[in-house]
């Protein structure tokens, strides 16, 4: 194992209602969907189903004209309800109504031993048709992983450090043998190393520690020390013209189970999270679930006040309290809307209010175990950048974050490029976009970056 690498930039938001280990599996959805804009370089869908139809999981009913290889497929077996289309057609939602006892579309099934003896292109071929290659993301971009690349290096992040996250060791316990034989799969497509890197300020789980195949790195620090992005900076950077490829540990073992037991199994646990949350839990639900169940009845607020959060308070998107969960997401959080004014609030003293800005935020400071319960309200609209060098202070790369959002603003391609486009996307750089006292949208700015770059 290598030595702590200890991140000393960053930021730990403190959240109070952070979901108690407790497991409800009673509550599973009765529709999901699949959602193209939960994908960044879906440009042109196909959609290969109609309503009516009967779908088992692990049954294609979407791809991309531009690679049609990559098949998106049904996380449970029922029948297609609606094909949800907004302004110009644009593709939304693919609901699926889902059966009381699910049904799985049969891939090879593999021996722990046999796997050694699979080859990567047998390997691919059943990821990709089964519909569990969107798991495997590429840096640069962000996007899905292209099939024709061979990355220098593949990369997991055993532990996450945003607001209220979830327990891995919880999310994941008994998957052991799964998460190995993911591993042993991944192994296959690269010729360089399988890094996974876990926590050394917290217990790690054994899923991990046991996990024969990787090279094991620890990192100690605030957040974003848990993002996959910030590992590969200071492991094995990306220069322009590399290709890296990352997975959350819950595909890894997705990949194991399909090798193993020859289904796409897209059942997951979630963490229902927030102070907002009589009972903040753990959920049995589907990947795509709708999350009505896991939250009716379990409210401080009524609905129309609150906001219903797909993923993180950081990074994380709104949803309806009759939404779908996000495929990449393992949290709900619940916060209440910042829609009453407050006088003088961003002047008056408070031990309420967390601010990375000591000025504001003092009395927050003096008590570093205090929990807080922000809400939505930005306490200011967008104005022009206020040169505060506040940025760099939460960014533990070798970027210079406030240049390389006037650069993408500016489309200056050359600038972007010195700048580190290339190392980041959205949450590596979403403690900037909370500590802004300009209030700009700076994960949007990045992404624009990213699509100038990546189609230009």
């Amino acid at each position: 194992m290598s030595d702590i690498k200890k991140i000393r930039k960053g930021f730990n938001i403190n959240m109070a209602g952070k979901a108690s280990l407790r497991l409800v599996d009673n509550k599973l959805p009765e529709t999901v969907a699949i959602k193209p804009t939960d994908f960044h370089d879906i440009l042109r869908p196909k959609v290969i189903v109609n309503v009516g139809d009967t779908v088992k999981a692990g049954t294609p009913i979407l791809f991309d004209k531009r690679n049609d290889n990559i098949k998106y497929t049904a996380p449970v077996s029922g029948e297609i309800v609606e094909v949800k289309r907004g302004e110009k057609r644009k593709l939304l939602e693919i609901i699926i109504l889902v059966d009381k006892n699910i049904e799985y579309e049969s891939f090879p099934k593999h021996t722990v031993s046999d796997l050694k003896n699979v080859s990567k292109e047998d390997a691919m071929a059943v990821l990709l048709k089964s519909g569990v290659w969107p798991q495997i993301i590429q840096r640069p971009f962000g996007i899905v992983a292209d099939p024709e690349a061979t990355p220098k290096s593949i990369f997991i992040s055993g532990f996450d450090t945003h607001p209220l996250a979830p327990d891995y060791d919880f999310l994941l316990k008994g998957q052991e043998s799964y998460f190995q034989a993911g591993i042993d799969i991944l192994k296959k497509f690269t010729p360089g190393h399988v890094h996974l890197s876990i926590s050394a300020d917290k217990e790690v789980s054994k899923i991990f520690t046991k996990a024969t195949g990787v090279d094991l790195h620890k990192f100690s620090g605030p957040h974003p020390s848990g993002n996959v992005g910030v590992q590969i900076h200071h492991i094995d950077p990306i220069n322009k013209g590399d290709v890296v490829w990352t997975i959350n540990p819950y595909g890894v073992v997705q990949i194991g189970k399909l090798m193993l037991e020859g289904i796409y199994d897209a059942s997951k646990v979630v963490a229902v999270a927030g102070y907002e949350v009589k009972e903040p839990q753990y959920y049995k639900t589907f990947i795509g679930g709708r999350i009505d169940k896991l939250i009716e009845n379990n409210l401080n607020n009524p609905e129309d006040n609150v906001r219903v959060i797909s993923g993180n308070i950081l990074t994380g998107y709104k949803v309806s309290p009759k939404g779908y969960l996000g495929f990449y997401d393992h949290m709900i959080s619940v916060i209440k809307e910042g829609s009453e004014y407050d006088f003088l609030g961003w002047i008056k003293p408070t031990s309420k209010r967390l601010s990375y800005q000591r000025a504001i935020g003092l009395l927050s400071f003096m008590n570093p175990k205090q929990e807080f319960k922000l809400d939505t309200n930005t306490r200011g609209e967008e104005r022009a950048f206020v040169q505060t060098g506040v940025f760099e202070k939460v960014t533990p790369m070798d970027v210079l974050p406030e240049h390389l959002f006037k650069a993408i603003m500016a489309e200056d391609y050359d600038e972007m490029e010195a700048l580190g486009i290339f190392e980041v996307i959205e949450e590596d750089l979403a403690l900037c976009e909370f500590v802004d006292v300009s209030k700009h949208n700076l994960q949007e700015i990045v992404r624009d970056g990213i699509n100038l770059i990546q189609y230009s």
